[in-house]
């Protein structure tokens, strides 16, 4: 492993040898790296599979020259992978995690409440009918009462007529289609703020992808640019180059004496600037944590609310009604003169009419035919769970990352390395 990263850091390979191996080992890098790219611009940004391929490909063909006849991005190109460890990988995680949410939450959510306005749609439907029928059942009952008024004994005492007239039933076509427009218009519009929304959500996402890609190749290179130009930068490191030069120079007390100052690259120890810097990450990432723990309980929440309406209005109890008329038609014979007497007066009955009409209101949508409700997919939130765990590690891990770095671009320029060595020692020795 030693000589094949030798031979993969050195500018110029050696002999015919060394550039087969640096040929294969960039060939392997961008096959392995030309995969990954087409299943995050396939799985994760939604490209089409075509316009995936055609750029994994490209990528790789051009990433494969670049690797092998240019020095400087070979070195660039091997930083990245620990600055994935970095603020800027973690920005794409998150990225990640959006897209996860958008692809698979939000629809779940919207699916829930569809479903809970299919369940309001039909109550409403079916209280309607319900009502409709009432007032057929009240032109029944008038006609039946109209009936009875003409039924008396006495043709003197009989009404012109006693029979009442509904139009509302005349107009419960009319009715249906309102209501059958209305809910498809409302289809429509919810239908269409969902697509604006995950078009929206994804255009940016890809955007914000793009852009977080590029800075990350950018971070790199202004790392490798800083490494070989300013000798203070990132140069407190006690490294093996700084203690030979302490040591043929009989000077390891400067080592010993600026412990608190200088750190071993392969330690453990991290400095106080570099727990600050930790624990304000940390809680940039529990933030992130929390809004999409909101967006996840909204899912659960809107699960919840869609099977209880579903469940609750398919139990609604049809509410009895009763309609009951009683009728009596009488007639007193002089009553004046036995008011007079004080005696009770002699009623004889012309016409009884005593029925009671039942009617049932139905506000149950057991009828109606309605999307169940999706429950949460356990696997997303595995997934998301183990971003937020890799995010949280690389929290930790940005400072090894940054050493790591720092020991990619010493073994690619081990001649500024001694340089950078010897301007921290005469640093140490001034002090």
């Amino acid at each position: 492993l030693a000589d094949l990263w030798w031979i993969y850091s050195k500018p110029v390979p050696a002999d015919g040898r060394e550039l087969w191996t640096l040929f294969l080992q960039c060939s392997c890098i961008t096959a392995v790296i030309g995969g990954l790219f087409y299943n995050w611009m396939f799985a994760s940004l939604e490209y089409s599979w075509h316009l995936s391929t055609a750029t994994a490909v490209s990528f790789s063909l051009l990433l494969l020259l670049t690797l092998l006849l240019v020095h400087p991005a070979r070195c660039v190109f091997s930083m990245i992978m620990p600055t994935l460890g970095t603020k800027q990988g973690r920005k794409l995680l998150f990225s990640t995690c959006i897209m996860i949410a958008v692809v698979n939450i939000t629809p779940n959510i919207m699916s829930n409440i569809k479903t809970i306005l299919q369940v309001i749609k039909c109550i409403c439907k079916n209280s309607s009918d319900s009502l409709l029928n009432s007032t057929a059942l009240l032109e029944k009952v008038s006609w039946e009462f109209g009936d009875a008024i003409q039924e008396t004994i006495h043709s003197i005492y009989k009404p012109m007529n006693g029979h009442f007239r509904f139009s509302l039933l005349q107009n419960s076509s009319l009715i249906y289609q309102k209501m059958h427009l209305a809910g498809e218009k409302i289809s429509r519009e919810f239908l269409s703020v969902e697509v604006l929304v995950k078009d929206s959500i994804r255009v940016a996402n890809r955007l914000a992808a793009g852009f977080f890609m590029f800075y990350l190749c950018l971070e790199s290179t202004w790392y490798l640019k800083n490494y070989l130009t300013n000798l203070r930068f990132d140069n407190f490191y006690i490294t093996k180059k700084l203690e030979r030069l302490a040591v043929d120079r009989r000077a390891t007390h400067l080592l010993v004496g600026s412990s608190k100052k200088l750190l071993r690259p392969t330690g453990l120890k991290l400095s106080w600037e570099e727990v600050v810097l930790c624990l304000v990450q940390a809680m940039l990432v529990t933030v992130a944590l929390l809004l999409l723990l909101v967006v996840v309980a909204m899912d659960h929440f809107a699960f919840s609310v869609a099977e209880t309406a579903l469940r609750k209005a398919a139990q609604f109890s049809a509410v009895p009604v009763a309609l009951s008329i009683n009728y009596k038609v009488e007639i007193g014979i002089m009553p004046f003169l036995f008011k007079v007497f004080r005696r009770p007066s002699e009623e004889f009955l012309l016409g009884d009419f005593n029925r009671t009409y039942q009617h049932q209101l139905i506000f149950s949508c057991a009828r109606c035919r309605i999307s169940p409700p999706t429950p949460p997919n356990p696997s997303v939130l595995l997934v998301v769970g183990l971003l937020f765990c890799i995010l949280y590690a690389t929290v930790f891990l940005e400072t090894f990352a940054r050493r790591l770095c720092r020991r990619i671009a010493a073994s690619f320029f081990p001649g500024w390395e001694e340089r950078r060595a010897l301007h921290l020692y005469r640093e140490l020795s001034r002090r």
